[in-house]
């Protein structure tokens, strides 16, 4: 009688189980699709046709990496590498940012050097990717003019303790 009611409670728990497994999976696709509004689906259908013919006219301009010091009140305590990828307006501006790429390197490192060890541009150790980042784009302007670069991409950020 025991092994009738194991076995019992037994089928009992999995047809349960595969009854709610069924209900929960049957239309979950049904389900998170909605209705579509035309209007807004022709919206994002142009903007997405402006982005892929703007996203034509920019160029990536890939600048060797940067090697700096984190100086503290006892020397050199890390080692930072950055590569620099510059996102710039057309091939025109490409061939200047290429052009003007040691000085770009330059200008990052006299900005960089030795502000790296204060407390604004490192937390725990950790360098503020989102500042070094504005601090970049702030010297880029400046060396090649507001209107050629978009953006400055960090590809790689390397800390090295020394």
């Amino acid at each position: 009688m025991k092994i009738f009611m194991v076995i019992l409670v037994a089928l009992l728990l999995a047809g349960g189980g595969a009854a709610g497994g069924y209900f929960f999976f049957k239309n979950s696709a049904v389900a998170s699709a909605g209705p579509v509004n035309e209007l807004a689906h022709a919206d994002k259908m142009k903007r997405e046709a402006e982005a892929k013919h703007e996203a034509k006219d920019l160029k990536f301009v890939k600048l060797d990496p940067l090697i700096l010091p984190i100086i503290d009140n006892i020397g050199v305590t890390q080692v930072v590498t950055l590569v620099v990828v510059l996102e710039v307006n057309g091939s025109e501006a490409a061939s200047k940012a290429e052009m003007y790429a040691p000085r770009l390197k330059d200008a990052f490192i006299q900005d960089m050097y030795g502000v790296l060890n204060r407390k604004a541009s490192l937390e725990g150790g950790v360098i503020k990717v989102d500042q070094l980042k504005a601090r970049l784009n702030r010297v880029t302007s400046k060396v090649l003019g507001d209107d050629q670069v978009n953006q400055v991409l960090l590809q790689v950020v390397q800390q090295k303790p020394i």
